[in-house]
């Protein structure tokens, strides 16, 4: 696992202190590009949460290769669930269930998770928890607050937004076992907010993935004036739905516009090429005009996910907003969903940035109220690519 990712996280739980857990439930996530397995008890006690990364191995090529991640998840899910269930100090024969995501996503990679969760339940007769992927989103915001001692407030409004969704939910308990029940509000018409990230990223020669340079570079500004303004995303119908493909498009046609930025793209292009991608190898290479533009495709970015969250919020009386997936992680965000949610009083809850990007955490979590329901799979359960929470 030499070029994986670990991000283990330790609650300093004792297996004493395990032994007094209710229910354990081991989850397993690959549904695009990072193979993940971890231990969650009762839903809310992260015991493990190992992530096995394929950056590197998607770097080159700007974005996922399906048959790639296929073939990674395959070699990295057998040493991963392994380290989970070692990290947790426990044998696979404690735990009580296997969660699996089961959709949406890349159908080779949910393959290999759910292949593997079936064939664990079935060696050793445990129930088989079949899990989307979204909830699972929704869930990382639960484990965090409740690591902080903090519940958010029903109904709520969640914004799912990554790399690969951009969506809008109403959650309201349902009553059945702790499950939520979902509305969906809004939604990306076209580009998700983490795929406009990266593909900016790559105009600009500033690698993949594109959402934490981009973000660290913005914060360099200290004020520059921006070359260009992007007013506020126009769209047409249901006033919660978004669409980034035009903002993407608008700083193509500024950098065509503009032929001075090609040197200094050339320029990144052949620091990455020569391994050289970091924020402080990279920053140098970056005029005060390109820092001001990423500033301002952020501004955009950011003050159209927050204003249709707190719009929705605020049309539906929603006690408090959940905001999760990996661009959940971008600190300008954070920031600006927090002061603005403030002088509205109402609560954002927010994941950890571990917890933000894909992990098996939130998909034990998310089985965990799940299996207290009774929803189980059997040996026919398969990938579902397009499957939908509302």
């Amino acid at each position: 696992m030499a070029s994986a990712r670990r991000g283990v996280l330790q609650l300093g739980v004792t297996l004493a202190q395990n032994e007094i857990m209710s229910v354990r439930i081991l989850g397993i996530e690959s549904s695009c590009d990072e193979t993940a397995a971890a231990v969650v008890a009762d839903g809310r006690e992260i015991l493990s949460s190992v992530v096995a990364s394929q950056i590197d191995v998607h770097r080159k090529y700007g974005g996922v290769v399906p048959e790639l991640a296929s073939r990674e998840h395959l070699r990295q899910i057998v040493p991963v669930v392994r380290e989970a269930m070692g990290q947790a100090g426990l044998k696979l024969s404690d735990v009580d269930a296997i969660g699996v995501t089961h959709g949406p996503g890349l159908t080779g990679a949910l393959l290999v998770g759910i292949t593997y969760g079936k064939t664990l339940a079935a060696a050793l007769q445990k129930p088989l928890v079949p899990v989307n992927h979204l909830e699972g989103h929704v869930h990382a915001v639960f484990l965090e607050a409740h690591k902080n001692d903090r519940e958010p407030q029903l109904p709520a409004v969640c914004l799912v937004v990554s790399g690969g969704h951009t969506v809008l939910y109403e959650v309201k308990p349902d009553g059945a076992g702790g499950t939520f029940a979902y509305r969906r509000i809004g939604q990306t018409r076209d580009d998700a907010a983490g795929e406009a990230y990266d593909k900016v990223a790559k105009l600009l020669g500033l690698g993949y993935p594109g959402g934490p340079i981009l973000d660290r570079l913005a914060a360099t500004t200290n004020g520059l004036p921006a070359p260009v303004k992007f007013g506020s995303i126009k769209t047409r119908g249901n006033p919660y739905d978004f669409s980034f493909s035009g903002l993407k498009t608008a700083v193509l046609y500024h950098v065509r516009e503009h032929p001075e930025y090609s040197a200094e793209i050339r320029s990144r292009e052949e620091a990455l090429v020569r391994g050289e991608r970091k924020y402080e190898q990279l920053l140098p290479l970056c005029s005060a005009q390109t820092l001001a533009l990423v500033r301002e495709f952020q501004n955009a970015v950011v003050r159209d996910l927050v204003e249709r969250t707190l719009g929705a919020a605020e049309e539906l009386s929603a006690e408090s907003i959940l905001v999760s997936g990996g661009v959940a992680a971008n600190s300008q965000l954070r920031a600006t969903f927090e002061e603005r949610a403030r002088g509205k009083g109402l609560e954002v809850f927010f994941p950890s940035r571990a917890l933000s990007t894909d992990n098996a955490a939130m998909i034990a979590a998310a089985a965990y109220s799940r299996f207290k329901a009774g929803i189980f799979a059997d040996s026919s359960l398969n990938p579902d690519p397009s499957l939908r929470l509302a």
